[in-house]
């Protein structure tokens, strides 16, 4: 699988105050990882982040060329992405994009369908595997055995009922 160089982590869903700072909404594990990143993307283009700092669970950033109001609100609903080269993840993490149209197999080796969608609750993720049927799985060890990103793979365990 082609894995994204850029990927989705936010959106801007307001201005913050009158010089020019949006508001983002962010999509990753918590507002602070968005916020320590120094390049956002805009469509595809890169865009210095002059400061941000979170405040009420949201990043407040000020972009470059982003100077009044005026242009701040010309971007508001806009996704931001970052740069999966700008981005440290643990040993054996991922990002959700890099699995997403994987295929999930039991461990026996069945086919349950591809992975169509993360859904994220406090308690955990739910992986939405479509195939036969749609089947909501628990993303926790109990039930998701492996995952190859290389091969594009995901070993899960399912419970009668699931």
């Amino acid at each position: 699988m082609e894995k994204p160089k850029l990927i989705e982590a936010g959106k801007i869903v307001n201005t913050h105050g009158v010089r020019g700072e949006v508001k983002l909404q962010s999509w990753m594990d918590s507002p602070e990882v968005l916020a320590g990143f120094r390049t956002l993307y805009l469509d595809g283009k890169p865009v210095r982040v002059e400061s941000a700092y979170v405040h009420k669970g949201s990043v407040i950033a000020r972009l470059a060329g982003v100077s009044d109001m005026n242009a701040a609100m010309a971007l508001k609903n806009r996704t931001v992405c970052i740069h999966r080269d700008d981005a440290a993840l643990p040993e054996g993490g991922f990002f959700y994009a890099d699995i997403l149209g994987a295929r999930v197999v039991t461990e026996d080796g069945a086919e349950v369908g591809v992975l169509a969608d993360v859904l994220e609750y406090p308690a955990q993720n739910v992986y939405v595997v479509r195939g036969e049927r749609e089947r909501l799985i628990p993303a926790v060890p109990a039930f998701v055995l492996r995952t190859d990103v290389d091969s594009g793979v995901i070993t899960v365990r399912l419970i009668d009922g699931m």
